[in-house]
């Protein structure tokens, strides 16, 4: 059939199994909406550029007023008047939810798909496969993801063949770790874990697709409509239900547009309006001045939050970036029992045991555990007894579950839920949310904390690090600071797009509002009460890119050291003296994939800086993708 959209070079035809006839129609169909999220997130840049030049605070929505997009009020969004499901019967046991993309990079089917047996055979009550943060984006990534998870959906033989020469390698692991084997019926094993897929967010293009004007379809339209065209029948044939991730959403108005895109997709395929169940990541500062009204209007969609801990600084960070006086610590003291993060966790939990008019309540998944069980004994030991206290006292502020970053965390940290036995924690006692003054300060909230050289380096090693790995094709990566590579006592942590963006942002925080560091440095000679100044960052760049330069091919691939390392070390330079702070990282990242000419990333760039610091503009799109 003939389509109106423009889609890149041939890949119609390379992956005509993902773009069938059927989906092709659906994203034709779902095309309309690609000027409302465009509009949507102009609304969004001017409402932080406002907030930015009239230094302006985030504040709780008037609760006389309508919901943007809906006929729902505020306040009744708050007393819970209004409709949402029961759980699905797949989703009331969500004790260990593993994360993590559905691809490799460069790789062939038989081997990428290797990620997806993983998942499914490791024991965990759902998986996130991401189609966002944690997929590398390189070629045609995303793409081989809807491929491959298409594939294990509808168990083919490739897939098959591959999960049980997966099932005999972690079963070995299991031997060595535990003293027996983890899987017992390996084919059995694959229909325990539900399938969950992250779409980008609304503030991403696709690479690959336009509409018809030739503007960049949204990535969020195009993500959800492949994975969904592509596996409602399969998924219903097991009894499965259709589970989406919406990551990055910041107000209500935003959660709307995404009811009527689920909605819309429902109705184009035949699906009964509510099919289609999402979890919110509650990832930015705003969302958290809204979760109510965001639970109201996804309706029947809406099944939980997640407290998204990485991204939620980030958020916080930049959105209070016209404050001289918010300044984060170092990332390592920013826990989720930290000022402003114990604040964001408490309001999760009172909204999700908020019942609806049904007396229906909704999940909250607890936040990532980045760890991973590779290392020194002692290391491994250590590592795992804060991932098992860190899960405890999430289980016990009453989280549903948690989420894990590699299959074999699942073994160490399920027993923590399986211990209490409970199903999930729906409808556990909290106090009503409030919206007070009080309510607001503390969602802001700063405590006495470390801010020091040895945190700068940290911050800057891994965010080298991070860009480096995003234009190789891994946006999720096992990194640690340079001056622990080779000591197995310290753990490489899996870090996705959220860490990248964190660690930039705390940065720039320190340079344009004169942080003051709170202890002696012996290396740099700096002393607690220095400010951490444009030229001790250009001092720690130099030696900690040094490092990088000079490490193993372990640590960082020398394939990378001549052609995306120093493009890394570019973007990160600009972005962090810039005095207008960018809004994210990957905007710089992605409009210099697959290019490894520096020059060329050079004036992308500067292009880049000029374009937002002069007309508010993000560019968003493919610079490759010419019509």
């Amino acid at each position: 059939m003939g389509t109106t959209l423009h889609i890149r070079d041939n890949i119609e035809q390379s992956y005509g199994d993902v773009y069938t006839p059927e989906a092709l129609e659906a994203l034709e169909f779902m095309a309309r909406f690609n000027g409302e999220q465009k509009a949507l997130m102009e609304k969004r840049t001017q409402r932080r550029k406002r907030r930015y030049e009239s230094k302006e605070r985030i504040t709780f929505l008037d609760p006389d007023s309508l919901i943007p997009r809906t006929n729902l009020k505020v306040q009744d969004a708050r007393d819970g008047k209004f409709e949402g499901p029961e759980i699905p019967h797949d989703l009331k046991t969500q004790w260990i939810q593993g994360t993590g993309p559905a691809a490799k990079p460069n790789s062939p089917v038989e081997k990428s798909i290797r990620n997806v047996a993983y998942a499914l055979l490791s024991g965990a009550d759902g998986w996130m496969f991401d189609g966002e943060d944690a997929l590398g984006q390189i070629s045609t990534m995303s793409l081989d993801n809807q491929r491959n998870l298409k594939l294990a959906i509808a168990r083919d033989e490739v897939f098959m063949k591959t999960a049980e020469g997966v099932a005999g390698q972690m079963n070995s692991w299991g031997r060595d770790f535990f003293g027996h084997d983890i899987i017992e019926d390996w084919e059995k094993q694959l229909d325990f874990t539900t399938v969950i897929f992250r779409a980008r967010g609304l503030h991403l293009d696709d690479r690959h697709i336009r509409d018809a004007d030739g503007v960049a379809l949204s990535a969020s339209v195009v993500d959800m409509t492949l994975f969904v065209v592509n596996n409602y029948r399969e998924l219903a044939k097991r009894n499965s239900s259709i589970v989406l991730y919406l990551p990055k959403i910041q107000t209500a108005e935003e959660a709307a547009l995404w009811n009527e895109m689920l909605s819309a997709l429902e109705g184009h395929i035949g699906l009964p309006e509510g099919t289609i169940k999402v979890y919110v990541l509650i990832e930015q500062l705003e969302e958290t001045f809204q979760l109510m009204e965001i639970r109201a209007v996804l309706g029947k969609h809406f099944a939980g939050f997640n407290t998204g801990r990485w991204d939620y600084i980030n958020s916080v960070s930049d959105a209070m970036a016209w404050d001289e006086d918010f300044v984060n610590p170092n990332i390592e003291s920013i826990t989720m029992t930290y000022g402003y993060m114990r604040n964001y966790e408490d309001r999760v939990r009172r909204a999700v045991n908020t019942p609806d008019v049904n007396g229906n309540f909704a999940l909250w998944q607890g936040g990532m555990e980045p760890n991973i069980p590779v290392g020194s004994k002692e290391g491994v030991e250590s590592s795992m007894e804060k991932a098992y206290a860190g899960a405890v006292r999430e289980q016990q502020e009453g989280a549903s579950g948690k989420w894990v970053a590699h299959w074999k965390m699942v073994h160490i940290i399920r027993p923590v839920w399986d211990k209490v036995g409970e199903e999930n924690q729906l409808g556990r006692e909290f106090p009503l949310l409030t919206y007070t003054q009080e309510d607001a300060d503390g969602l802001i909230l700063l405590e006495p904390a470390p801010r020091t050289i040895r945190g700068a380096r940290n911050l800057l090693s891994v965010g080298l690090q991070y860009g480096n790995a995003f234009g190789q094709g891994f946006q999720a990566a096992a990194l640690k600071p340079a001056d622990f590579f080779g000591n197995d006592d310290i753990l490489y942590l899996m870090e996705d797009a959220a860490t990248g963006e964190i660690r930039l942002s705390i940065l720039w925080e320190w340079i344009h509002k004169g942080a003051e560091l709170t202890e002696d440095d012996p290396e740099t000679g700096l002393k607690a009460g220095d400010t951490f100044t444009v030229e001790v960052f250009e001092r720690l760049l130099e030696e900690e890119y040094a490092k990088l330069q000079a490490a193993s091919d372990r640590d960082v691939h020398d394939i990378s050291k001549p052609t995306t390392l120093p493009i890394a070390k570019q973007i990160v330079r600009a972005y962090v003296l810039d005095d207008v702070k960018v809004p994210w990282y990957i905007d710089l990242l992605n409009i210099n994939l697959n290019n490894h000419d520096h020059e060329v990333a050079s004036q992308r760039i500067e292009l880049y800086m000029t374009e937002f610091a002069g007309n508010d503009t993000r560019i968003t799109e493919n610079l490759d993708f010419v019509i």
